[in-house]
Parts: C-alpha cells; sequence; structure tokens
C-alpha cells in the first residue's frame, strides 16, 4: 500500500511539472530526465541553446522544371497579354497605321498573336486584340457581343477592318427569358443567325469590312460536327452581302478531312500545330491561322493604300538633249589577239555549189551489185526442204511424244566414252590360287613415283 502511494506520488509529481508555467523552456522539453535527476541527484547540466530555426538545415525535393515550346493553351491570357511587349516609339511624321481590330473568344486570340508575329516588322499595320476568353453569341448574359461591336465602333480607335473569329463556346442551349432552346435545332439556327447578322450590321453600318474565320477541326468526332453546322451558318451570312469568308477546315485536317494535331507550317515543316486539348492552337498553329488572313488584309490595305505606278510618265521623265549636242560613238571592232585585222569581211568561194549531194533518208541499203542484202541460200537443200524437215522433227518431239536422236558431242550425248569412242576391254588373268594371303601393305609405306 506505501509503495502505490509513493508511485501515486511520483506521477502527481511529474503532471504538475508538465503544466507548470514557470519552468524552463529546455528543461520542459524532457522533464522526466529532469525530475529523476533530482530525485537521484546527479549533475545538473546547462541547456544546451538550440540553433535557430533559419540556421538549420532543411532538406529540399526538387522538382525538374518543365518547359513547353510549344504550350497548351487555354488559361484565360493570350500570349500577347502574358509578355510584356515592349513597343518603340512612333514616328509623329508617320502616317496614320492600318489598323485592323480581331475579335471573337479565345480561338480569335490565337488568332491576333498569330498576326502580331505576321506583321511584327511591319509598322504600318497594327493588329488591335479585341477578343475576350470564354465569349461567344450564345450566353449575352455573361458578354453581349452585338453591343459591344457597337461601343468598340464608337470608341476612339480609328479602325480600317475587322476579324473575327468566334463559336467554340456556343455549343450549349439559348436562353430567352423563360424559354429555353435545346442546341443546334431549328429555333436555335434561327436565333443563332441572328445574332450574328447583328454582329455584322454594327459593322455593315460603318462601313468596315468585316472578314469572318471558320472555326477549325476539333479532335472529338460529335464537337467537330457541331463546329461544322456553326460554319455553315457563318458562310450562309457571309454570302447575302458578299463578305469575306475564310474557311480553314481543311487547312488542318488530313487526306480524309479528319483532325490531325501535327502538320506542315508555313515554312512547310512537319511540326504539331493543335493544343493537348484538340480544339486550340500551338504557338506555330497560330501563325499559319493567321497565314490564311494576311491575304484578305493585303487587300483591303492595297485598296486604301495604292502603290505608285512602277513606269514614270512623261510629264516626269527628265527632258531630252538636242540633236546637235548628241556625240555618235563609232562602232566597237572586235580584234582576235593571234592575228591581223581583217580589211574585208571573208566571203565563201565562188565554186561552192549551193546544195549538195541529195542523200534519201528512207531508201534502203544496197549492196555493191546494186541488188538488196540477203542471206545465202544453201545450194544442196532448199528452203522448203528445211521448213519441212523442221516441221517433222518437232511434230514428232512435241506432238507424238518421241525422242530426239542424239548427237555425239552434244549435251544429250550420255554414251561414254564422249563422243562415242568404244573402250577396248582389258583381259585380266585369273589370280593364282595361294595357300597364304598377300600381305597388306600400309598406305605410308606405298612407293609413290
Amino acid at each position: 500500500m506505501r509503495s502505490f502511494s509513493r508511485t501515486l506520488g511520483l506521477f502527481a509529481i511529474l503532471l504538475l511539472a508538465l503544466l507548470s508555467g514557470g519552468m524552463d523552456s529546455a528543461r520542459a522539453q524532457d522533464p522526466v530526465a529532469d525530475f529523476f535527476q533530482g530525485l537521484f541527484g546527479g549533475r545538473q547540466h546547462p541547456p544546451q541553446a538550440r540553433p535557430a530555426a533559419r540556421d538549420a538545415g532543411r532538406m529540399r525535393r526538387l522538382v525538374p522544371h518543365r518547359e513547353y515550346s510549344a504550350p497548351a493553351y487555354w488559361h484565360g491570357q493570350s500570349k500577347a497579354a502574358k509578355k510584356d511587349k515592349t513597343q518603340k516609339p512612333e514616328d509623329p511624321n508617320a502616317p496614320p497605321p492600318f489598323q485592323v481590330a480581331v475579335i471573337g473568344d479565345s480561338l480569335g486570340q490565337m488568332l491576333a498573336d498569330g498576326l502580331d508575329e505576321a506583321y511584327a516588322d511591319r509598322p504600318d499595320i497594327r493588329i488591335l486584340h479585341r477578343a475576350k476568353d470564354s465569349t461567344g453569341l450564345v450566353r449575352e448574359d455573361y458578354f453581349d457581343w452585338p453591343k459591344a461591336a457597337r461601343e468598340l465602333l464608337a470608341g476612339g480607335d480609328k479602325i480600317d477592318m475587322a476579324v473575327i473569329m468566334i463559336g467554340s463556346n456556343d455549343r450549349q442551349a439559348i436562353h430567352e427569358g423563360a424559354e429555353t432552346i435545346e442546341t443546334l435545332s431549328p429555333r436555335w439556327r434561327e436565333r443563332y443567325a441572328q445574332r450574328v447578322e447583328a454582329v455584322r450590321a454594327a459593322f455593315r453600318e460603318k462601313k468596315i469590312p468585316l472578314v469572318w474565320v471558320s472555326l477549325p477541326v476539333t479532335k472529338n468526332e460529335h464537337f467537330a460536327v457541331d463546329m461544322a453546322k456553326l460554319n455553315d451558318i457563318y458562310r450562309q451570312a457571309a454570302a447575302q452581302d458578299s463578305a469575306a469568308f475564310i474557311d480553314i477546315w481543311e487547312a488542318f485536317a488530313d487526306d480524309r478531312n479528319q483532325y490531325q494535331a501535327f502538320g506542315p507550317d508555313i515554312n512547310g515543316r512537319i511540326v504539331k500545330l493543335r493544343s493537348a486539348d484538340g480544339v486550340h492552337f500551338t504557338d506555330v498553329g497560330a501563325r499559319k491561322l493567321a497565314h490564311f488572313v494576311e491575304g484578305e488584309i493585303k487587300r483591303l490595305f492595297d485598296a486604301r493604300h495604292p502603290a505608285p505606278d512602277a513606269a514614270p510618265t512623261e510629264a516626269a521623265l527628265p527632258p531630252a538633249p538636242p540633236a546637235e549636242a548628241a556625240v555618235v560613238a563609232p562602232p566597237v571592232q572586235i580584234i582576235a589577239p593571234s592575228g591581223p585585222t581583217p580589211a574585208v569581211a571573208p566571203t565563201l568561194p565562188a565554186d561552192r555549189p549551193a546544195i549538195g549531194q541529195t542523200q534519201p533518208l528512207t531508201g534502203a541499203a544496197l549492196a555493191a551489185d546494186g541488188e538488196l542484202a540477203r542471206r545465202v541460200k544453201s545450194p544442196s537443200t532448199t528452203e522448203a526442204t528445211q521448213a519441212a524437215a523442221a516441221r517433222a522433227l518437232v511434230d514428232h518431239i512435241f506432238v507424238e511424244g518421241g525422242e530426239q536422236p542424239s548427237q555425239p558431242g552434244r549435251a544429250d550425248d550420255f554414251s561414254w566414252p564422249r563422243g562415242g569412242a568404244k573402250v577396248t576391254p582389258v583381259s585380266t588373268p585369273a589370280p593364282a590360287q595361294a595357300s597364304t594371303p598377300a600381305p597388306v601393305v600400309a598406305p605410308s609405306a606405298v612407293e609413290t613415283r
């Protein structure tokens, strides 16, 4: 009972030591050791100061950094917005640039990036990035593109041309009040075509040409079918007022008109053109996409800025010198280095005939006696006799199945010896009866001469 009380007292003291707030921090980290050292005696070592946390060695896990030459889009921001572009100061005396506004969704942002790269060395052409990510013509409650187009044209930027690429986010139902219109239904296509026309009307009122770029083929087959149906709506809307419509579907498809991630770039090299999601483009893919729009931009730019005529007019030509001031240069004479200068031009001999001997090209060659060359026939046999003998031999061998008589020395002559020579038999005397067998000679003991 006494031992139990003593044990209980030890645990009580230990508990008080743990709950004590005035204990030294170093001793509070190991209260059991300090308790037994005080109970049984022993040398008290001063607490050692721990190194600061910042001085202690830290284990770091190194993860290799991944670098992608063609990053997979899309994270909500275009390449032009991510990079810090240092623009050169503009020349105040230079004419205003030809400004091209690019609108649409994330595909429109990539198109603007590709056009930026295409016209990086052309200060007379400026690309305005006006596309907005995650937008479309379906969700007017999120972003109203017909309204945004009118505000863009009413702004301070002088726009000479506009390019639109949109529709990758429009594969969803249209909500008008309490009505929900099913995706790509006849009613849905009618309402969607009206919104396409609203965007076109905003630029048509300002007499600004609008170029509509089609949607590309996608990796998902069902998605690609819906994108093709949207392209039909864009194409029909552009055909109503004969506006420009650029179809890029086949440019990013294979021979079977299906999706392919790799293809030729603008330099003909086979590279990756599409991102991992199967919808967007890589950097080189965006550059190729812009290549198909450059032709329409060049056509409108040349119409606004006609190049001067290459041939100057008569008024711009300098006046001709007077006739009396003209100096006639002597004709140039070419002198051969090996011979003297001829006094007069050489002439052909007078007795040379005008035409040589006529040689017919189709005439047959004749022998010396004037007859055609022919094979000399054997005087002993005639042609009919030889033909009859040959025919009889063919019938005997191939029709009747007979054997062809062999001739001495020919390949089918199997007589021995060759040539039909007869071999004289050699008489061999009968061996004598001997009581003892003949001795056997080893091969090595045979004498050779």
